[in-house]
């Protein structure tokens, strides 16, 4: 029985660590090839497929770890301190609110995504309020919230097709 946890957490820990660097490399993709909309800050959130792929996978506790680890390295590898920051702010709250709403029957990962697009764009206008002391940054908001909801919409619908694909199933069999 030993043989057999052993081997299972070995297993998660492989997954987890894979599923980190392609949020990475998403990531990554994003900082080259930023959208050519015009509108400072916005962004298709590619990297977000993933923690919504392992909510509905595995929980929010490999999530909110996944999506930490992948935010503090691309920030350092990519970023700096701020980046970071409104990083955490949007992927913290956007996480918090996919747990909650992915709790009521009937919403799918395509709504899940919407709703953590719109939080994790609410998050970055809370710390960017936070850290500039400004409070007109807020007018911002409707644009944020039409953003976040095409972004979601996107991620969600990835993430809807990524968690079909009977591969995925299988890993999360751990």
């Amino acid at each position: 029985m030993k043989k057999m946890n052993m081997r299972s957490a070995s297993h998660r820990v492989a997954v987890y660590g894979i599923m980190t660097a392609v949020a990475m490399v998403f990531g990554y993709i994003e900082h080259l090839l930023p959208l050519p909309i015009g509108i400072y800050g916005i962004k298709a959130g590619l990297a977000n497929i993933v923690p919504l792929t392992i909510l509905e996978l595995f929980g929010a506790f490999p999530a909110a770890v996944i999506n930490l680890v992948r935010i503090v390295l691309s920030g350092i590898l990519f970023g700096n301190t701020v980046s970071i920051a409104y990083s955490l702010a949007g992927g913290a709250l956007s996480l918090v609110v996919m747990m909650l709403i992915r709790r009521i029957r009937g919403i799918t990962a395509t709504g899940v995504g919407i709703v953590g697009g719109v939080a994790h764009n609410i998050g970055q206008l809370i710390i960017a309020v936070f850290l500039t002391d400004e409070i007109r940054i807020a007018f911002y908001l409707p644009v944020l919230i039409i953003a976040g909801a095409i972004a979601g919409l996107l991620v969600g619908v990835i993430a809807s097709m990524t968690l079909q694909n009977k591969n995925i199933k299988k890993i999360s069999n751990i």
